[in-house]
């Protein structure tokens, strides 16, 4: 018992910090021009954020499910299973929220968003930009070059804060089931981080600890007056 008790989180890693931020650059250098791909995706849903198409909803949970799709096949199976076996697993997780998006934002059209007023109209755009641009800013700031940096679409963790986001945006509140890949993924994605001791460990634990809270928050009486789904003009 006292041997496990002598154990660390790092101790459980399979692979050096080093090692796992040189993953990152040999595939972006890979990818590339993938990252000129995902801006543009990150920009299309802020403009879908903006706009009061009965669609949106549907055409944002696409945008997302490609991202899923994107990180579970080119990251987790082509790249980070070079250096973790345990990633073939984290492609699967990937792959069920894919399919739960599809389902429920596409299929079933369940992911709609409120009618913002002029006044607040900047608001939904602002929210899921600082939760695309955070991560790699983040990681600049701890010292990362911009080919070892998390983006959307392109790399889980930030992909996982994005996509909580959005659905956090979601009027009605999004199916709770929706959540529940991206919050153990910011659990899974920051153990990994703290155990590399890396300054970029608070990211994915503080949208999964700021989720939890604003899920479990009951809706303004106000709130619930003027989130109606959008009907056809």
């Amino acid at each position: 018992m006292k041997d496990w008790l002598s154990y660390r989180l790092s101790d459980l890693l399979l692979f050096s910090p080093r090692t796992y931020y040189r993953m990152f650059e040999l595939y972006h250098q890979e990818i590339w021009p993938a990252q000129l791909v995902a801006v543009a995706l990150a920009l299309a849903i802020v403009v879908l954020l903006r706009r009061d198409d009965e669609w949106r909803g549907a055409a944002i949970a696409g945008l997302l499910t490609a991202c899923w799709v994107w990180v579970a096949i080119v990251f987790h199976v082509r790249r980070y299973a070079t250096i973790n076996w345990a990633a073939r697993y984290f492609a699967v997780l990937f792959v069920a929220q894919a399919a739960l998006l599809v389902w429920t934002g596409v299929v079933r059209r369940r992911i709609t968003f409120r009618r913002w007023s002029e006044s607040f109209a900047w608001l939904a755009p602002a929210l899921f930009i600082l939760g695309v641009m955070l991560p790699p800013l983040v990681g600049r700031a701890a010292g990362r070059s911009w080919s070892q940096v998390e983006l959307i679409g392109l790399t889980p963790d930030a992909t996982a804060v994005a996509t909580l986001g959005i659905l956090l945006l979601a009027s009605p509140r999004a199916p709770r089931a929706l959540m529940v890949v991206p919050l153990s993924w910011c659990v899974i994605g920051g153990a990994t981080l703290w155990a590399l001791e890396s300054p970029e460990a608070w990211v994915p634990i503080a949208a999964g600890v700021g989720t939890l809270i604003a899920m479990l928050t009951p809706l303004m009486p106000g709130r619930r007056a003027a989130d109606t789904p959008l009907t056809r003009r």
